[in-house]
C-alpha cells in the first residue's frame, strides 16, 4: 500500500480500523459494538474457557473433514472436466449451478435428512467449497500449455505420468487459487452450518454470547473466526507466490 509516494504496511489499515473500532466503542455510537480493547480482553477469557475449548474441537474436526473431501473430489473432478469434454459437458452445468446458488438454504434440509450431528456440518463445508475447486482446477487443466502435452507424448509418457508431470504442473497456480477460495469459503460453511444447528461447535457459543448480549466475548469469537480464515488464506496466498513462475513460463 502507498500513501502519498511512501510505502506503507498493509498491517497500517487494520491498526487503523482498530482505532476507528475503539473509537466508536467509547462514543457508545453503536449498543452492539464494545471498544477493541474489551473485545481483545474477553478473547483471553473465552479462548480458556473448556466450552471453547470443546467447540473448536468439534469445528475444527467437521472443516477438516469436509476439506479433505472437497479436495479431492475438486480437484478430481476439475481434472477430469478440462480434460474430457463429455464430463465437461455433464457435470459443467450442475457445478455452474451449485456455485450461484444460496446453499444456506439447503443446511435445514440437511439437518432434517442427516440430524443435528458431525454429518451434517462435514457436508455444509463440502457444498460451500468444492464447486470453485473443480471450477479452477478446470480452467487450469484446460488451459494447459498443449506443446507440452504434445511433447510428453512425443516422448513416451504414461497417462499418469502426463498427468503427474505435465498437466498438473501448468495448472497448479489456478488449482492453488481454487484451493485457497476453498477454504475461506469452507470456513464460512462449517460455522453457517454451526449456527443453524446451534447446539454444537462454535454456533452454539454465537449463539449463546449473542442471546446473553456478551458483546465482547461475541466478537472475540468472530476475530477468531476471521484470523483463522485470513490466516489459511496466506498460507495457500504464499505457496501461489511460489510457483506463480509457472504461469509466467506458460
Amino acid at each position: 500500500m502507498t500513501i502519498s509516494g511512501y510505502r506503507v504496511p498493509m498491517a497500517f489499515a487494520l491498526v487503523l480500523w482498530f482505532l476507528l473500532w475503539e473509537l466508536v466503542g467509547r462514543l457508545d455510537l453503536v449498543l452492539l459494538i464494545p471498544p477493541f480493547t474489551e473485545v481483545l480482553a474477553a478473547l483471553a477469557d473465552v479462548v480458556t474457557t473448556q466450552r471453547f475449548q470443546t467447540g473448536a474441537a468439534v469445528t475444527l474436526k467437521a472443516y477438516g473433514i469436509g476439506m479433505a473431501i472437497s479436495l479431492t473430489l475438486g480437484i478430481g473432478v476439475g481434472i477430469l472436466m478440462g480434460r474430457n469434454r463429455v464430463v465437461n459437458e455433464v457435470m459443467g452445468m450442475w457445478i455452474n449451478i451449485f456455485e450461484s446458488s444460496p446453499l444456506s438454504a439447503v443446511v435445514p434440509l440437511l439437518m432434517a435428512v442427516l440430524g443435528f450431528g458431525l454429518p451434517t456440518m462435514v457436508l455444509t463445508v463440502v457444498l460451500f467449497s468444492v464447486w470453485v475447486i473443480a471450477l479452477d482446477t478446470q480452467v487450469g487443466v484446460k488451459h494447459a500449455s498443449a506443446s507440452l502435452v504434445d511433447m510428453a507424448k512425443s516422448f513416451g509418457a504414461s497417462r499418469v505420468d502426463l498427468y503427474r508431470k505435465v498437466i498438473i504442473w501448468a495448472a497448479l497456480p489456478e488449482i492453488l487459487a481454487g484451493v485457497r477460495l476453498g477454504l475461506i469459503r469452507g470456513v464460512k460453511g462449517v460455522i453457517i452450518g454451526q449456527l443453524l444447528i446451534a447446539i454444537v461447535g462454535l454456533g452454539s457459543l454465537f449463539e449463546l454470547y449473542s442471546r446473553s448480549f456478551l458483546m465482547p466475548e461475541f466478537w472475540a469469537l468472530i476475530v477468531l473466526v476471521f484470523g483463522f480464515a485470513f490466516g489459511i488464506s496466506e498460507i495457500v496466498a504464499m505457496i501461489e507466490r511460489r510457483v506463480a513462475y509457472y504461469a509466467q513460463a506458460r
